[in-house]
């Protein structure tokens, strides 16, 4: 198209022809010609949220469960600085996003005007990219390259600037088509190292996930690592990843993984990580895996080069799209000797992600994951922010094909709630659950009207013991009884999610839990159930008397 257009015309014409369906938002005067060019695009579900961080959670998740940009737009000042908290997920989760920023006009530049931000300074750390379009003759130029760059090598997050009176100038320009996807093809030769490697190992292990992962690679890498009894751990908060009911699958890393997991790690002589970065979640603080690993062949399987020998010396690098690679991996017809570990590694995950009953607990979490399990469809997908209450979830659910965990690997408190209505509005066929601690759900709550508002179904369990449990949990470690600022006084949770216009139940012995369960999912639209639990049983694995009896 070459008449003559709004910068906001043109903004939306060419973002709806990058394939964006759906942008999440809070709305500021400061883009109003794009709203406007909004009010003509059906064709772009626009969801307004209550808050800029439970826009850009939202864009974040939508971006991990497509593999495209996930896209929120919010105004200058408060309204992009409350949204940088999403842009540090996709940034550390390695998600494509693109996030637009109405801006002060041109001419007002440099005078600290009303809301007034550096943005290129503020984001530079933060995104793949930082942009500002000054003239609107070349917005499709910086539409296609956001996408281009969000998507390219390492997956990522793009901040636009886009000045008020620059989407309001009217002038002729040409759209550009949709930029075709690059996929690295995994290098034979390389390949065939690895194959060799594996030939020659004692005790071989990947650690799988992350960058560019989908249920195609999932299937490939775990048809060739069944084959040759190859044991797969998954990086943290990636245990979609991989089929969790593979005989080969290991288990999770991060906080509070299975101990022999850990040993298995520590005790390999070649370790293949497939799409991870290897970061200090999962290598608990690079000391399960060292950046130098003596004794340890490391092989290394990411998009992006500069990835590669970045934080750990890689003896076999391979620069490959993780569909490629692991196609090529499932096709390979040159035997490599088949290991006993995959079936091993597998039944001591069986053992560890068995829920018992813990004696003395009034309400049990482990049961009540245990309850979940037997209830809810095998594609449910769990959504969660940062907290002690997620490790119940990690270590005892069972995660099916991707996408079917969202949480954020940079432990953002938060997440879960907005990452759920994400969820939702992309798979309405699916069940979708959010579990979110009480500091957790507060920080991000008020997206229920969001959930409300777009009638979507989906259940909340919020986990309430009346503390930032994970700082009392460190807490406790550091300086035993001696709690500052950890304590939370709560609201009535269940009348908050029925306030909203939600139904809810409070819970607070195990044997309520699955009733409850059975009720909220004969409901429909927003279901909240409000556990009472007590903070003694701080995790998964400990309590507070343990911690302080150390």
């Amino acid at each position: 198209m070459t008449q003559r257009r709004t910068g906001g015309r043109i903004l939306i014409d060419n973002l709806l022809a990058q394939g964006c369906d759906r942008i999440f938002t809070v709305p500021g005067e400061s883009f109003l010609a794009a709203l406007d060019a909004l009010h003509d695009t059906p064709e772009i579900d626009l969801v307004v949220c209550r808050q800029e961080g439970g826009v850009a959670y939202m864009a974040e998740a939508d971006g991990k469960m497509t593999r495209r940009p996930g896209v929120a737009f919010v105004t200058r000042g408060p309204g992009a600085t409350n949204a940088s908290v999403g842009v540090h997920v996709a940034f550390q989760d390695s998600t494509p996003m693109i996030l637009l920023i109405g801006d002060v006009a041109r001419g007002d530049r440099d005078r600290e005007g009303f809301q007034e931000v550096d943005f290129g300074a503020m984001f530079a750390p933060l995104a793949k990219w930082v942009g500002r379009i000054e003239d609107a003759r070349r917005i499709p130029e910086y539409v296609s390259r956001a996408y281009a760059t969000a998507c390219g090598g390492r997956p990522g997050p793009v901040v636009l600037i886009l000045p008020e009176d620059m989407l309001r100038d009217e002038v002729e320009t040409g759209d550009r088509p949709k930029n075709a996807c690059f996929a690295q093809a995994a290098d034979p030769l390389a390949v065939g190292a690895m194959m060799d490697l594996l030939k020659g190992a004692a005790s071989p292990v990947a650690i799988v996930g992350g960058v560019g992962w989908c249920k195609g690679t999932a299937h490939h890498f775990t048809e060739f690592a069944e084959r040759i009894g190859l044991p797969v751990a998954v990086a943290f908060r990636r245990q979609d990843s991989v089929p969790n009911d593979s005989p080969v699958y290991a288990g999770n890393l991060g906080y509070g993984p299975n101990p022999k997991l850990v040993e298995r790690i520590r005790d390999a002589d070649l370790v293949i990580a497939v799409g991870a970065r290897l970061g200090e979640a999962t290598t608990d603080g690079y000391t399960l895996i060292t950046p130098d690993h003596p004794g340890q062949t490391l092989v290394h399987v990411h998009p992006d080069p500069e990835e590669l020998g970045r934080v750990y010396r890689t003896d076999l690098p391979i620069c490959a799209d993780m569909f490629e690679f692991a196609e090529l991996c499932a096709d390979w017809e040159d035997e490599v000797i088949h290991f006993d570990a995959g079936a091993e590694a597998h039944a001591e995950w069986e053992a560890w992600t068995t829920p018992k009953p813990r004696e003395g607990v009034v309400l049990d979490l482990g049961q009540c994951v245990a309850a979940m399990r037997a209830k809810l469809p095998a594609d449910t997908i769990v959504c969660n922010g940062a907290g002690n209450f997620s490790g119940w979830w990690h270590r005892f659910w069972r995660y099916g094909p991707c996408p079917s965990q969202l949480a954020p690997t940079n432990g953002s408190m938060g997440y879960g709630p907005p990452a759920a209505v994400a969820a939702a509005l992309r798979f309405p066929e699916r069940t979708v659950v959010a579990v979110a601690g009480d500091g957790d759900f507060l920080m991000n709550g008020q997206e229920l009207a969001t959930a409300v508002s777009r009638g979507v179904d989906l259940l909340l369990i919020v986990v309430d013991n009346g503390a930032y449990g994970t700082i009392r949990m460190h807490q406790e470690r550091d300086y035993p009884a001696r709690v500052s600022g950890t304590n939370l006084v709560n609201p009535d949770f269940a009348a908050l999610a029925r306030a909203y216009g939600g139904w809810a139940e409070t819970v607070t012995v195990t044997a309520e839990f699955a009733p409850a369960l059975e009720r909220a999912m004969a409901e429909k639209g927003v279901r909240l159930l409000h556990l009472k639990t007590d903070v003694e049983q701080i995790t998964s694995t400990t309590t507070i008397a343990r911690l302080r009896g150390r």
